[in-house]
């Protein structure tokens, strides 16, 4: 089964050890929904360090490829907004994570 690539943003805390377990736990779920996540604000920083100009494009790119954007977690910062009008702009659908999991749920009844 191919699964469609789905783009993972939250508001991270800043806190590395949380916001590590937290994007596991995100893209587990994401996983089990039936999409491939992906969570650049998880993995760019540790290829990229501190070059917020690549950070930005490399972000955008794997969006773009993405066929959802799921938005985990309770708060919306700067970032997950950003995220939003992107994939807004980009025609993508958004969605939260409790979304994607209600739809999970739907298909095995």
């Amino acid at each position: 089964m191919k699964r469609p690539l789905a783009y993972v943003t939250a508001a991270w805390r800043g806190d590395a050890i949380y916001d590590k377990d937290r994007a596991i736990d995100y893209c587990r779920a994401i996983y089990d929904a039936g999409y491939l996540p992906i969570c650049p604000s998880f993995f760019i920083p540790i290829i990229l360090h501190d070059d917020y100009v690549e950070k930005e494009i490399m972000s955008k790119e794997y969006l773009k490829q993405s066929k959802i954007l799921i938005v985990c977690g309770n708060e919306i910062d700067g970032t997950v907004y950003e995220d939003i009008k992107r994939a807004e702009k980009l025609k993508i659908a958004a969605t939260t994570l409790n979304g994607i999991l209600a739809l999970k749920e739907e298909n095995y009844d």
